[in-house]
C-alpha cells in the first residue's frame, strides 16, 4: 500500500506529481513496489485524488480514494485496508509505504519481505534511529488493528503498541522524505533529475 493521500501544504504544490527520475514522486514510489517481491500495489489517494490518478498510469495498480483524507495517515490506512479486506483475493501481510521518500527502493523493500518471511517477527519496520515507522510489513495478525486507525492513532503508534513483536531494518540515508519545495530540490538536483544520471 503507498500512501499518497496527503495535501502537500507544506510544498506549495502536488507533491505526488513532482519530477523524479523519468516519472513523478508518486511514480516512482510506484515502480518500487511493482519491482519488488511484495505482490499487488494499492495506492491510497485523498487530496487531488482525480488529477493524481489521470496523471499516473503505471503498471496494474488498484487506486483507493480516502474521503477522509484530512483525518491523517491512520485514516488512510484504515480506508486501504477496508477496501483491500473487501476484495476476493486474501493476503497473509501488508507492505505499507510512502509516496515522499524517494530515495527508497526495492532493495530495502525486498529485504523487509525476506526478514517477514524468514519469521522475523509480526512487524518488520524501518529503523529511524531509536524509533521504527514505515515503510513496515504488517502480519495479516494486525489488519483488524489497521483497519480501526484514525486520525489519533496511526502506524507509528501501532509499530509502538507492539514493539516487543517488531524487527526493524536500517535504511539509512533512504528514510530521507520531501515536505518542503527545498528539500525537494535539494534531493531531485542530485538524485532525481533523469538528464543528469
Amino acid at each position: 500500500m503507498v500512501l499518497a493521500a496527503g495535501a502537500s501544504t507544506r510544498m506549495g504544490r502536488t507533491k505526488q506529481l513532482l519530477p523524479w527520475l523519468d516519472t513523478t514522486l508518486l511514480g516512482h514510489a510506484i515502480q518500487n513496489a511493482l519491482s519488488s517481491k511484495v505482490g499487488d500495489v494499492y495506492v491510497l489517494l485523498g487530496a487531488n485524488a482525480a488529477p493524481i490518478e489521470r496523471k499516473i498510469r503505471i503498471g496494474n495498480v488498484a487506486f483507493v480514494e480516502n474521503p477522509n483524507w484530512e483525518s491523517g495517515m491512520g485514516s488512510s490506512i484504515a480506508c486501504g485496508m477496508r477496501s483491500i479486506a473487501s476484495q476476493k483475493k486474501k493476503y497473509n501481510a501488508i507492505l505499507i509505504t510512502l509516496s515522499d521518500q524517494p530515495m527508497m527502493d526495492t532493495v530495502h523493500l525486498n529485504l523487509m519481505a525476506q526478514s517477514f518471511l524468514d519469521g522475523k517477527k509480526g512487524i518488520v519496520a524501518t529503523r529511524y534511529g531509536i524509533r521504527a515507522g514505515v515503510p513496515a510489513i504488517f502480519d495479516q495478525a494486525y489488519f483488524g488493528v489497521l483497519e480501526k486507525l484514525s486520525e489519533d492513532f496511526g502506524a507509528r503508534e501501532l509499530i509502538q503498541r507492539y514493539k516487543n513483536d517488531i524487527f526493524t531494518l536500517d535504511a539509512g540515508e533512504k528514510t530521507r522524505d520531501v515536505d518542503t519545495y527545498e528539500e525537494y530540490l535539494k534531493l531531485y538536483n542530485q538524485y532525481g533529475n533523469s538528464s543528469s544520471n
